[in-house]
């Protein structure tokens, strides 16, 4: 299934009809539009599942600002198990520390959620190749697509173009200058960060950041916003900035 259709059933209820019927606005009463966004976080078991808990409000609050995108505020925290996983097209897993393997039910749905159009943004808060949460997810992957291995996001793809052209890949500190992904065919459902996005995007209840961002400071920041916005956007569009449309424009940008 391609992206653009699992966003239209999720847009006209049609996809968890008979299968998955809980909708996905239910924990967001004051959210009744069923265009609206929402920032769905999985919950696993070890590890840190929720290493930044205040990062997802000002990124909505960005997305927002900066788009016609209408958000929900707060994000919704989901298992890989739960009834209405498939409601959901964009979802977050992030952590520090190796976490406990997914069971059989949570590979197969969550190979079922990324191979019907569903996008996975991966966001390591520790930085350790090898080592702690990273492990764990290049051992979840491999058992969800087996031999299919990350490979380095091309500079000209369209997650880095969807809105923001992206030229640096921010976060709270550069331990890649890159992102990775796992692609199906045309389509690429996993990205794979080790900058620690969600730290870049957390502020406290008084507004201040929770962390520094080194060595680039503040421009750093701003780039992790801007990848967040373009992952958001692509997961909801996919490829229309690869229409022939936008090529010419694009490329004399890049050539800036």
């Amino acid at each position: 299934m391609h992206r653009r259709k699992f966003i239209q059933l999720i847009a006209q209820g049609l996809l968890g009809a008979g299968l998955l019927p809980k909708s996905a606005f239910a924990n967001h009463p004051q959210d009744k539009r069923r265009l609206q966004f929402v920032f769905a976080q999985i919950r696993y078991r070890g590890g840190d599942w929720n290493p930044h808990p205040l990062s997802v409000t000002p990124l909505m609050e960005e997305l927002m600002a900066r788009t016609s995108v209408e958000a929900a505020a707060v994000r919704h925290e989901i298992s890989l198990t739960d009834r209405d996983l498939f409601n959901y097209p964009f979802l977050y897993l992030a952590g520090k520390y190796e976490f406990d393997p997914f069971s059989a039910e949570e590979i197969d749905n969550l190979r079922r959620f990324l191979s019907y159009g569903g996008f996975l943004l991966i966001d390591d808060a520790l930085g350790q190749q090898g080592y702690g949460f990273d492990k764990a997810v290049r051992r979840e992957m491999q058992k969800l697509f087996p031999g299919n291995e990350f490979k380095r996001v091309p500079s000209g793809h369209a997650a880095l173009r969807s809105y923001y052209l992206l030229r640096r890949i921010g976060g709270v500190r550069i331990v890649s200058p890159t992102l990775e992904s796992i692609t199906l065919g045309n389509s690429m459902p996993v990205v794979y960060c080790q900058n620690n996005l969600g730290g870049a995007w957390e502020r406290d209840q008084v507004g201040k950041w929770t962390n520094t961002c080194t060595p680039g400071g503040e421009a750093q920041r701003k780039d992790a916003f801007h990848l967040g916005i373009n992952l958001i956007l692509y997961a909801m569009t996919e490829n229309y900035k690869d229409d022939l449309i936008h090529v010419p424009f694009i490329r004399k940008r890049l050539t800036r």
